[in-house]
């Protein structure tokens, strides 16, 4: 999708303030709400929006913990790949999974309650039906940024 100076300023306030009225919208983008509903729209259906969420603070709900997961599977058939995507799309803990290149073959960020969730979910679920060779955890200390936005052309 073709974008211009407007519509990466809509993308840049959008990203930032996913709350923002579409009169304020408009406002600083300089367009007038009915443009500018349309310029949304088509980012919209053009899939570069492809949503809206509130960015929620883990311990403010009792998840004092996160933790990102290397991990290598034991077999890399596409019958096991999809059967370890699939236990992973099930998994509330799991906020991200990334496939990797290099020695490990996925990244997990997972976010628990405490170091005994932490176990409780690597042990039974992560590591119990056998398919996964190898795993190397990392708690975090401190998030120095995060919830980052995409970064935009120029």
């Amino acid at each position: 999708m073709d974008l211009d100076a407007t519509d990466i300023a809509l993308l840049d306030v959008l990203q930032r303030e996913g709350r923002i009225s579409n009169v304020q919208l408009a406002e600083r983008v300089h367009l007038s709400p009915s443009a500018c509903l349309r310029r949304v729209q088509r980012l919209e259906e053009g899939g570069v929006i492809a949503g809206y969420r509130a960015v929620l603070e883990p311990r403010q709900l009792g998840y004092d913990l996160q933790a990102f997961v290397r991990l290598q599977l034991s077999r890399h058939d596409s019958a096991s790949v999809e059967r370890f995507v699939a236990r992973v799309e099930g998994w509330e803990e799991v906020v991200a999974c990334h496939a990797l290149t290099g020695d490990m073959d996925y990244l997990l960020h997972v976010v628990v309650e405490d170091l005994e969730h932490f176990s409780r979910f690597l042990l039974d679920e992560v590591l119990r039906p056998g398919d996964v060779a190898d795993v190397n955890s990392s708690f975090v200390l401190r998030s120095v940024k995060g919830g980052g936005v995409c970064p935009l052309p120029r």
